[in-house]
């Protein structure tokens, strides 16, 4: 399903490209200024358009999750299109100040420009009006997204340092799209170029108000009451059994959700640990102490305590038609295989096909890997623990060494990302079908 975000995040650069290429036919101006004006044209065109989508993505659509393979892929397409739109309007802005810059050390020469004929548009000379003010709010919001798209990509600044300063970008779009309207050429708004751009900014801008109103995934949550916890301290995780009010409308196991147990610290993602039951409405989850939010959590949290779900999301469901089954599990990446091991043993292992089960640690809880043995067996799921200090890493050669008939297999992967990628990458040299066989959850919010 990757491809398919990659169709997008091309066929996006592309299609902007070519409208714009389609809107600007003619002999083109070679001197220098002119074509500063065509790269300022085209540069903002395509970065406002990439933000304009990844602002609508980061509503969480529901209707997109099918076609791009769940949320995971849907925030690895934002995030993308969000990194791309940064490089883009750094060039834009280079386009800007570079010039001005030249003219002023005296390496360039201004053309020179004869009196302006008057101007009798009242929209036009509105638009004129606002020129100056729209250079000087693009200029400061682009150094504002690019503040922010640093704290993003830097993973030593801290997630809540993250979280609470992504709430400022919808505001530096908005100022963006200011920026654009008014420094968007009129006479190009009724072409096919202008109808695409305006309906993504139209979009973007809908998506920021959203966003700014705190309403992102509103109609997907539910309140519920944190009715119990157990602390695992060998591998440092904390499980967490939340009873859910009406309006859930269940679960696959290998999907997640996003929790809020603290309103200052707003919504975190969970594999959700459990098969859905309707008939006792719980769920589990289970964190591990990795940052500020999880770390002491245990402590924190109280029987009784409110707590809003929002969900269910992803695509991470187990559903392939492979004769056969391996899961690999790296850390809390087990999640997801407790859940599809817990609803496997509900309805009876019998006539399942084969699964192998390969959890990789690197810490050892003796009562979580007992629970983990009991599911195991319960659902009939052959488990295969690798501690890394006494059993070294897992490899592809050792998968296929320890499932002969690996080739009839789907592959299921949720764990580090580099860990899946050398795996995927192992597999792939084997001749193995990874775009179709090898599925790894890939959700990350930065």
């Amino acid at each position: 399903m990757d491809r398919n975000g990659n169709r997008v995040f091309w066929g996006l650069w592309a299609g902007l490209t070519l409208l714009w290429l389609a809107s600007n036919l003619g002999a083109p101006d070679l001197r220098f200024f002119a074509l500063r004006a065509a790269a300022l044209q085209l540069t903002g065109v395509l970065a406002i358009g990439a933000m304009s989508l990844a602002m609508l993505l980061a509503l969480r659509p529901r209707l997109l999750e099918g076609p791009l393979g769940g949320l995971d892929r849907i925030y690895r397409l934002h995030r993308r299109l969000g990194i791309g739109a940064l490089i883009v309007a750094t060039v834009h802005w280079l386009w800007a100040q570079g010039p001005k810059w030249a003219v002023a050390r005296g390496w360039l020469e201004r053309p020179h420009r004869g009196p302006r004929p008057p101007v009798e548009d009242p929209l036009q000379a509105a638009l004129a009006g606002l020129r100056h003010p729209a250079e000087s709010v693009g200029e400061w919001a682009f150094y504002a997204i690019l503040a922010l798209g640093l704290i993003a990509l830097i993973p030593r600044i801290p997630y809540r340092w993250f979280r609470r300063s992504h709430r400022l970008t919808p505001l530096a779009f908005l100022a963006l799209v200011f920026h654009s309207v008014v420094l968007f050429d009129l006479a190009q708004w009724p072409t096919p170029q202008g109808l695409v751009l305006g309906l993504l900014m139209l979009g973007g801008a809908w998506a920021a108000a959203v966003s700014l109103s705190g309403r992102i995934g509103a109609g997907r949550r539910v309140a519920g009451t944190l009715v119990g916890k157990r602390f695992h301290p060998g591998v440092h995780a904390l499980e967490k059994r939340v009873r859910l009010g009406e309006g859930w409308p269940g679960h696959l196991p290998g999907q997640f959700a996003f929790l809020t147990s603290d309103r200052r610290e707003g919504a975190h993602p969970y594999t959700l640990a459990s098969a859905w039951d309707p008939a006792t409405r719980e769920i589990v989850v289970i964190a591990k102490e990795l940052g500020r939010h999880t770390t002491g959590l245990e402590h924190r949290l109280r029987i009784g305590q409110p707590v809003t779900v929002e969900g269910p999301y992803g695509r991470f469901t187990f559903d392939d038609g492979a004769e056969r089954q391996i899961w690999i599990g790296g850390g809390i990446g087990i999640a997801p295989f407790v859940a599809r091991m817990k609803a496997l043993a509900a309805c009876g292992p019998g006539g399942e096909r084969p699964v192998d089960l390969f959890h990789c640690t690197r810490e050892v809880d003796e009562g979580a890997l007992a629970l983990l043995a009991a599911d195991a067996a319960a659902a009939g799921v052959r488990l295969h623990v690798l501690v890394e200090a006494r059993d070294g890493f897992l490899t592809g050669a050792r998968i296929r060494e320890t499932v002969p008939r690996w080739r009839e297999a789907g592959i299921w992967f949720c764990g580090p990302s580099r860990f899946g990628a050398a795996l995927r990458a192992d597999f792939d040299a084997q001749g193995f079908p990874v775009e179709e066989r090898f599925h790894q959850e890939l959700f990350e919010l930065r």
